[in-house]
């Protein structure tokens, strides 16, 4: 190969240089987008296998694209939204975690739980009187409330969504925010689907999500949602 190209004259200069012909067949480079084109960047994992991700969602936290009538277009609607998605996410994590526990715990289920209050009876934990009356506990609930949405009313940008300091006790937010981010999300909706479950396991059968639990898996062609008599009307 070296001898023919040297018997030929050519060099492997001369082959790599590039041409004129060359030039006018690679092409020139593409110009950029103008200011009126919507520009889209396909992401891995969207809400939908080989979409596009819309721009305005493309800094957001596991967004997965996922905006199909566009209600997050404008900004200041769609900062509002994620702080709602945020704030709901917490609240359903704190929720669901409460449900389980009162019923691991043998004290009962979370609707039966919570009998006290509405019987005028005192509070307990864990089986323990609590020297509280309900009237006391909405009182103490209020204030910390109030507090921490007066915080959060008057907190600029980044700082509403994600406090840190008192509400960060174990420096959590120190790593990698942007994965916690994500995982925050994640497990905020499945718990906000989660517990909209519990509501509706409850109405259909009366009882909690781990004695149905049990119940199906000790027997589930006669435990589930077909056999409840309410989930399926009709059966």
């Amino acid at each position: 190969m070296v001898l023919a190209m040297q018997a030929s004259g050519l060099s492997a200069s001369v082959l790599c240089r590039p041409t004129r012909l060359s030039a006018r067949f690679l092409g020139n480079a593409l110009a950029a987008p103008s200011n009126g084109s919507r520009v889209f960047a396909k992401k891995e994992g969207n809400w939908l296998p080989g979409s596009d991700t819309p721009g305005y969602l493309d800094e957001l936290p596991a967004s997965y694209g996922f905006d199909p009538l566009g209600l997050a277009a404008p900004a200041d609607l769609r900062d509002r939204f994620q702080e709602s998605e945020l704030i709901h996410s917490r609240w359903a994590m704190a929720g669901v975690a409460g449900v389980l526990a009162v019923e691991l715990l043998g004290q009962g289920n979370w609707i039966t739980a919570q009998e006290w209050a509405r019987e005028g009876k005192s509070p307990t934990f864990l089986g323990i009187p609590l020297p509280f009356n309900f009237g006391t506990i909405l009182a103490i609930n209020s204030i910390l409330i109030a507090g921490a949405e007066t915080r959060r009313t008057f907190a600029k940008d980044e700082e509403r969504k994600y406090p840190g300091g008192a509400f960060d006790p174990l420096g959590w937010s120190k790593g990698n925010v942007e994965e916690l981010k994500v995982k925050e999300l994640k497990n905020g909706r499945l718990a906000m689907l989660a517990f909209l479950g519990f509501v509706a396991q409850y109405g259909a059968t009366g009882k909690g999500p781990i004695e149905n639990l049990g119940q199906h898996l000790a027997n589930p062609w006669a435990n589930n949602f077909a056999t409840n008599g309410v989930s399926i009307p009709g059966l």
